[in-house]
């Protein structure tokens, strides 16, 4: 067995409100739990998005009940929050910009609002952004006129990770994460996966890009699932939405590529805790770790997963590591397929949370 930190998921999708027939925070949580995460950070794109104080009300009473772990909630920037969105800071652990196409009401095109948000958006809280191609260049250089940081999320081409490697050489604060299915899946798997089930944002990408990932792992400082659940029934049907779920294979993939020697369990832990825990600004939780068996195999099967999607992209792949158990704050909360708190015994993060870094 081996120990590692509790781990860090700064992207995921909890579904709720809105969409509870395919995740809530019990099973999104749960789904986390098993995957070796003790905080999660949930995006905003919710039924409705979390843009005000009523709906992240609903969010947070919805967490406060349900969640298994402990998470934080991301504020969606929007036109209708311009001015409004910093008076809700302390609420959060961010602010997430998305500037392409996503699933949801939230997309910002234009340029003036994207530029509001940056600028009045509280230093002290993380700014997220979904940016690709020149959408990225454009954040990357409001950013940099307002002198403050910012995350970029599912990094996924070969044009990105460089751009993002030299604005860090230029010494811009920019931080980044990549998702491990741009990782480990191409545009080459599409026809095995179909072409609802391949949908996702950003999409798969050439063998080129992926390879460009692994070449500058030194540029990628999170590991981030991008946990997006839809149902099976949705993703085969006429119009299917984007999103893969991740929370339960994110570990074990990266894990695998341990194995193979792409990886070491130092750079893992880089990804999943230390980086993540110093960018978001994240409290300690005392008494956290994760307990692992780095030997055993396991087969990606969706009926044993405990998220409320019951499809995966990996169904039926071999991965290598299992969580046998996830103490939390001093209590064993996971063990060897059963959780051992009951619903709720999560915490809202954000109001413990110290200044965000990018250093």
């Amino acid at each position: 067995m081996i120990r590692l930190p509790g781990l860090i998921d700064p992207h995921v999708h909890l579904r709720e409100p809105g969409a509870i027939y395919k995740e809530d925070f019990d099973s999104g949580t749960a789904a986390a739990l098993a995957g070796g995460f003790t905080i999660v950070l949930a995006m905003p794109n919710t039924k409705p998005p979390l843009i005000d104080e009523g709906s992240l009300a609903l969010a947070q009473k919805a967490a406060r009940a349900k969640a298994r772990c402990d998470y934080g909630l991301y504020l969606g920037a929007g036109h209708e929050n311009r001015t409004s969105a910093a008076a809700l800071a302390q609420q959060v652990c961010g602010m997430k910009l998305y500037l392409d196409q996503t699933y949801g009401p939230l997309r910002i095109d234009d340029l003036g609002l994207l530029r509001d948000h940056i600028a009045h958006w509280p230093a002290q809280r993380a700014l997220a952004a979904h940016a690709e191609g020149r959408s990225l260049a454009a954040v990357i250089f409001l950013a940099a006129l307002e002198d403050r940081p910012i995350h970029v999320c599912h990094v996924s081409r070969k044009a990105e990770i460089l751009l993002i490697k030299q604005a860090k050489q230029r010494g811009i604060a920019i931080t980044c994460e990549v998702s491990p299915h741009h990782l480990f899946l191409t545009e080459d798997d599409l026809p095995r996966l179909g072409p609802g089930r391949g949908e996702v944002r950003p999409s798969l990408a050439t063998y080129e890009d992926q390879q460009a990932l692994w070449d500058n792992l030194d540029v990628i400082d999170c590991f981030a699932s991008d946990h997006a659940p839809h149902t099976a029934a949705e993703k085969d049907g006429p119009n299917p939405p984007p999103g893969f779920p991740g929370l339960e294979t994110t570990l074990g993939l990266m894990l695998t590529a341990v194995r193979d020697g792409r990886l070491t369990i130092e750079q893992c832990i880089e990804r999943m805790y230390t980086n993540p825990h110093r960018i978001f600004g994240l409290p300690e939780q005392p008494e956290t770790w994760v307990e692992i068996d780095p030997d055993a195999e396991w087969e990606v099967q969706a009926e044993k997963f405990f998220t409320g999607c019951d499809w995966t992209p990996y169904e039926g792949m071999r991965l290598r590591g299992r969580v046998t158990r996830v103490i939390l704050r001093g209590k064993i909360v996971f063990q060897e397929g059963k959780f051992l708190e009951g619903l709720g015994y999560g915490q809202d993060v954000a109001p413990a949370f110290q200044n965000v870094g990018t250093v």
